[in-house]
């Protein structure tokens, strides 16, 4: 099972500081500063949604050019290999996959000659999916759990409120224990009566 952060709606603030520092955490990196996580709301709570590092992980089986594999019990993305081809955003259930610009180092904004024409007026911003921008490259992004830093997840580090945890396979295990204890103490006599069945039929 892969690694993974949940979050606590219920102790979110909506302050947008895991965005911050996710942001911060790669561009010091040299990776893009899209957050790889993002705030939403609703009438009552927030919370940010986060990649759930799948184990089937679509995105993977998607990528024409092998840019996600997984690594280090998590769904890493490779962004010097991504081919902007987008199809990991689509096969992603949770929306988690977004997409961020980038430009060919060493060539300005705007350098057009008389000998090149003009680029085309860029359109209306309809969706992630659907937008593009004349000599930018869309690069996936994708939670990576901070791989690079050994102090772990940005997010989870910065979270004013302790909102968001990182949850590896003994958490996991601890809370099917968990549920598994509250299941019979919740139904002590149908669980009895199958037992007396199983002893039975052995």
């Amino acid at each position: 099972m892969n690694r993974f952060v949940i979050a606590d709606s219920d102790r979110c603030i909506g302050c947008h500081t895991c965005e911050a520092a996710c942001s911060e955490q790669h561009r010091q990196q040299g990776l893009q500063t899209q957050p790889r996580l993002s705030v939403t709301f609703n009438r009552q709570y927030s919370a940010p949604q986060l990649c759930r590092q799948c184990e089937d992980a679509p995105c993977a089986q998607v990528c024409p050019v092998n840019a996600i594999t997984r690594s280090d019990g998590a769904i890493q993305l490779n962004e010097s290999l991504c081919v902007s081809c987008k199809l990991c955003g689509i096969a992603c259930p949770f929306g988690a996959i977004t997409f961020s610009g980038s430009r060919p180092q060493g060539i300005a904004p705007g350098c057009n000659t008389s000998l090149a024409a003009a680029p085309p007026t860029q359109p209306a911003a309809i969706s992630p999916f659907l937008d593009w921008t004349a000599g930018i490259r869309a690069v996936a992004v994708k939670c990576d759990l901070c791989h690079f830093d050994e102090q772990g997840p940005a997010c989870v580090r910065t979270c004013p409120t302790n909102a968001l945890k990182l949850i590896d396979n003994h958490d996991v295990d601890r809370a099917s224990r968990r549920k598994r204890q509250l299941a019979v103490t919740a139904f002590p006599a149908d669980l009895s009566l199958l037992t007396a069945l199983r002893g039975e039929k052995e």
